[in-house]
């Protein structure tokens, strides 16, 4: 099976409106920049952003208060459980994470050692779409420091999941011991490129 596509185009070429997706990274770091960019491209149209922190996007705060975008926070260590669970085959699990808050409310609850829990189910994605330092031809994905926070897990939580890298290698040049992500959750992959590292606020010190 050949996985490998010419570029972020063609990799997220049947990605419909209304689909669920997985963006990897945090904030700015790690984010799969050329698929996003295809994404803009095509058109894609969503309606709800499920996020545990939107940053400060003026574009964002403007759908959201004129109505256009659905936004449901969640609790940023529920956000990761949720997604890893998805990947380990297990449908739902009990935490106290936003237990007596609007989170909770029609939610099933349940006291553990005196303490009430909600349950949260866990979160599969359409597509998931993630970037790595570098990959080969199988799928096989190494990230590189902090990259791997969200997309480890989302690569594993995908239906069909798209990974872009700054490196595509044959198979072999990674060593075994350094895979992060094995290329049996990897559906498409391709080489990114122009690669921008962006700053959400700048500052500086005199």
């Amino acid at each position: 099976m050949n996985k490998v596509y010419t570029n972020a185009s063609a990799a997220i070429h049947d990605i419909p409106d209304g689909a669920v997706l997985m963006l990897g990274g945090f904030g700015l770091n790690g984010i799969p920049e050329n698929s996003i960019q295809a994404l803009v491209a095509k058109g894609v149209k969503i309606k709800k952003m499920m996020s545990s922190y939107v940053g400060e996007n003026a574009e964002f705060e403007r759908q959201l208060l004129s109505g256009e975008l659905e936004v449901d926070l969640i609790p940023q260590g529920t956000l990761a459980t949720r997604i890893q669970m998805a990947g380990m085959g297990i449908p739902a699990f009990y935490t106290p994470a936003g237990y007596g808050t609007e989170i909770a409310i029609g939610k099933e609850t349940r006291e553990f050692d005196g303490k009430m829990h909600l349950m949260e189910t866990a979160l599969h994605a359409d597509f998931a779409i993630v970037k790595a330092w570098k990959g080969d031809t199988l799928g096989n994905l190494v990230f590189r420091k902090t990259t791997r926070n969200f997309s480890t897990s989302m690569a594993k939580a995908g239906r069909i999941t798209i990974a872009e890298v700054e490196e595509l290698v044959q198979p072999g040049e990674i060593d075994p011991d350094d895979v992060h992500v094995a290329g049996v959750y990897v559906h498409r992959i391709f080489q990114g490129k122009d690669y921008q590292k962006r700053i959400e606020r700048k500052t500086v010190r005199l």
